[in-house]
């Protein structure tokens, strides 16, 4: 039943952190928020690395779900598979996508999937982003953590150290961005508000 409900929830999860938004902003705006191509520059690349991390992630809880015979080979941490770690797990899910919601619709139309480098987005420095710089990322990686406590193996960690690694970079190449692009407003927000919390 819980391979069901994680399945589940990452159905929801891409269906309300990635594709609600995109359509969302789209229609208010007529611009397409997804920004990674396939130019090859890191932005990009890092873009498609992390797609396929995420498909692979799913890939993994499908296998672990429909084909139970494939979870020896996924490597189990069988001394984390305990009820209460999966309740931590699950907790964290829950809460990781609401904190996620809140910032996109606090971003309104500034959110976007990447770098858009050819459409000006209004800086926002309220709501989840006067503690964060980054919320929705800060989202994505207890998302991560969630997935990995709620079934806990080899792959799910591996995935989970591939997001923060990804995650790390991109936000690293969004910061000289909005430098670049926002100047001394960026720079005194980044000197009052953390990275992450």
């Amino acid at each position: 039943m819980a391979d069901y409900l994680l399945l589940a929830y990452l159905l929801i999860y891409f269906a309300i952190a990635f594709g609600l938004p995109t359509y969302r902003v789209w229609k208010r705006t007529g611009v397409n928020p997804v920004t990674f191509g396939n130019s090859g520059n890191a932005h990009d690349y890092i873009g498609q690395l992390f797609k396929i991390v995420l498909l692979a992630l799913v890939a993994v809880v499908v296998a672990h779900t429909f084909f139970t015979s494939s979870r020896p080979f996924l490597l189990p941490v069988t001394w984390l598979e305990i009820s209460w770690v999966q309740s931590l797990g699950y907790a964290l899910l829950v809460l990781s996508l609401i904190w996620i919601i809140i910032a996109q619709v606090q971003m309104g139309n500034s959110w976007r999937i990447g770098i858009d480098e050819e459409k000006q987005t209004d800086l926002v420095t309220a709501g989840l982003f006067k503690w964060s710089r980054n919320p929705i990322f800060l989202g994505m990686l207890a998302t991560l953590l969630g997935i990995f406590l709620v079934m806990p193996n080899a792959l799910t960690l591996l995935f989970a150290v591939l997001g923060y690694v990804l995650i790390q970079i991109q936000v690293r190449l969004e910061e000289t961005f909005l430098e670049s692009k926002q100047g001394a407003k960026y720079n005194e927000y980044r000197a009052k508000v953390r990275r992450w919390l």
